[in-house]
């Protein structure tokens, strides 16, 4: 189960962790929250569907979001970044895709999805391509962040 993976990795650093979450609304904190004791590294997160509240609750630019739009690289290392900082937390988890079935377009398909995560400073994003229908693209998400979460931490810390 990576979500104990995660924790563990936490608790070992003594690093506090927040989530911004769009296309999986809810759903990443949702599966992080499994875990007993998850309260030593977890304070809070934010659902930001709207990119209203992407702006007002996160800090990313109206530029980003008219330029690149809500599923880009950009806006999801704003969303980390600002997380974070809205937080105060150590490492921040961001999502932002399309979970469809609807939504998708030539250049942005449904399955597409962006994750950022930021550790102490640093802000790496992620792009991936999720096949199945919505529930499906929302739980690889879930996967595929606290994977990414792992490896960005071992990394910073090395």
């Amino acid at each position: 189960m990576t979500e104990h993976m995660l924790a563990a990795f936490l608790k070992k650093y003594h690093l506090k962790l927040t989530t911004a979450e769009s296309c999986t609304g809810g759903l990443l904190a949702g599966t992080f929250m499994n875990v007993p004791g998850v309260s030593e590294v977890y304070d809070e997160g934010y659902i930001t569907y709207a990119n209203k509240s992407k702006r007002k609750i996160l800090g990313v630019k109206k530029k980003t979001l008219k330029e690149h739009g809500a599923v880009s690289r950009q806006t999801a290392k704003q969303m980390a970044k600002g997380a974070a900082k809205a937080a105060g937390a150590d490492v921040a988890l961001s999502v932002t895709g399309i979970a469809g079935p609807d939504g998708g377009t030539p250049e942005k398909p449904v399955g597409l999805v962006y994750i950022g995560c930021y550790v102490n400073g640093k802000t790496r994003v992620r792009k991936c391509k999720f096949q199945g229908d919505r529930e499906k693209v929302r739980l690889q998400t879930v996967q595929a962040a606290m994977e990414f979460a792992i490896e960005c931490i071992q990394k910073a810390l090395a």
